[in-house]
């Protein structure tokens, strides 16, 4: 079965550079399914602000044949030696929802976790350019929802320009995150993402888009001072 792994790393603006705009070829890492190269904004911030466009801090996502590719990558190649410097988790696909060109994800889910057991989800979308305005006005008050949830433990976002969008979070338990989704958690304005899928169902922002699910299998290395990010993890390094 194939794994997923989330990449954390700051880095230098050039090499931030060249691993968003030029990132390697699939057929250059031996194991390597599907590799997507963004980098890092802060959920809810301004929109004229650094961290919605271009800055050191890099994200990378991608699907791997098995972990023992995942661990070469690492040690040997150089965009791998770049983000063992980071934080990175590794992911066992649950479920999705929509669709996505160059991930290869079982026709079914794979597995069923517990309400009690925490969970990642990632969002991957392929912007409308015309209607990233109306995408902004809708998504915003999702990302500050996100942010401050107090089931999160890790929630951020990430851009490559000019059309893709992402969105990472790490939750306490799953039934903290099912409940953010349907309106149901018990803070400020809870249906501020059921009602951004309302819109977004009547009007799609979006060329494509998907939410995937994942359980955590494993974390590795530290972000902004932070290890032991994900609850409940046998596999910490």
């Amino acid at each position: 079965m194939s794994i997923f792994t989330y990449h954390l790393v700051k880095t230098s603006f050039f090499k931030a550079l060249q691993i968003t705009f030029f990132p390697p070829k699939l057929m250059n890492i031996k194991g390597l399914i599907h590799m997507e190269c963004m980098t890092f904004m802060t959920l809810g911030s301004q929109v004229f602000s650094s961290s919605r466009f271009f800055n050191r801090r890099v994200i990378v996502f991608a699907q791997w044949e098995n972990e023992s590719v995942i661990d070469r990558f690492l040690e040997n190649d150089p965009l791998g030696k770049t983000l063992s410097k980071g934080w990175h988790t590794r992911l066992s696909y649950l479920r999705q929802w929509g669709k996505l060109d160059g991930f290869i994800i079982p026709a079914e889910s794979i597995e069923q976790v517990h309400d009690e057991d925490s969970v990642v989800a990632v969002t991957i979308a392929r912007m409308k350019l015309f209607q990233v305005p109306r995408f902004i006005r809708w998504g915003r008050p999702v990302e500050k929802l996100v942010r401050d949830h107090p089931g999160i433990t890790l929630a951020l976002a990430s851009i490559r320009l000019p059309r893709t969008v992402s969105t990472f979070s790490i939750w306490k338990t799953q039934k903290e995150m099912t409940d953010m989704v349907n309106g149901h958690s018990k803070v400020q304005d809870p249906k501020r993402h059921s009602n951004a899928m309302k819109e977004r169902n009547r009007k799609d922002f979006h060329i494509q888009f998907t939410t995937l699910r994942f359980k955590p299998i494993s974390e590795y290395g530290e972000w902004d001072g932070r290890k032991n990010i994900i609850p409940n993890l046998n596999k910490t390094k």
